[in-house]
């Protein structure tokens, strides 16, 4: 009763949405939009507010800039070349929340399969007439993943910890792979002590030391970030 009760605590996180969109400022090059589950991606134009279940993506040579919300104040953030982001990832969330969806990510992670998971349908609807296909990348293409693991970036240099971490969390999950690499578990890892996880942040640290090929500079760093998690 208990899985279920957090399981059911998920549910209604996951329902709270932003009462303020998020507006597009600038729009550079190849940048493009995807609404709610659909898998097609749509123009997208400066002026435009987006909902938090949109995703942006840029091209190799697009840049976008949004307007959104950060501890109560709008900040600009600006969108490289070769993202995907989640806008429902640009935003604060409480300690509460943010406990809530690592369990959630946990369950996912975990070799059970809920009810509810296993027969969720296929997201291929596309909302709005409107909407022109755009090149497929398939949620396991590694172009994709490389793509989202540089909104994981974005989100962290711009502030949003908690959901970098998360983000990073269910990039090992779609990518396994992913999760061998240095750069990508220092990303989490970072994200989660600056999200005050401690103990979640010194066991992706003790992970870290356990990936093959590491340099010494890169196990030098693991092991002050460790020193300084356990004297602290």
């Amino acid at each position: 009763m208990k899985f279920f009760s957090i399981i059911g605590a998920m549910v209604a996180f996951a329902g709270i949405t932003a009462a303020q969109g998020i507006s597009v400022q600038k729009i550079q090059g190849d940048v493009q939009v995807r609404h709610g589950v659909t898998e097609q991606w749509s123009a997208i134009a400066a002026g435009d507010v987006l909902k938090p279940d949109d995703s942006m993506r840029t091209g190799r040579n697009g840049l976008a800039v949004i307007l959104a919300m950060k501890s109560g104040v709008e900040k600009r953030i600006t969108l490289p070349s070769e993202v995907i982001v989640d806008m429902a990832d640009v935003r604060d969330l409480t300690p509460e929340e943010l406990m809530l969806k690592l369990t959630m990510e946990r369950v996912r992670s975990s070799p059970y399969k809920s009810p509810e998971e296993l027969s969720a349908p296929n997201a291929g609807v596309v909302h709005g007439a409107n909407e022109t296909p755009g090149p497929a990348l398939p949620e396991n293409d590694p172009a994709a993943g490389t793509m989202q693991w540089n909104g994981a970036r974005v989100l962290f240099e711009n502030g949003f910890y908690p959901t970098c971490a998360l983000k990073g969390m269910e990039l090992y999950r779609l990518y396994p792979e992913t999760a061998r690499k240095y750069t990508n578990r220092i990303l989490v890892a970072q994200s989660l002590e600056r999200a005050n996880l401690r103990g979640e942040a010194l066991s992706e640290y003790n992970t870290i030391l356990g990936l093959d090929g590491l340099t010494q500079a890169e196990q030098s760093t693991v092991r002050q970030e460790i020193n300084k998690l356990q004297t602290h």
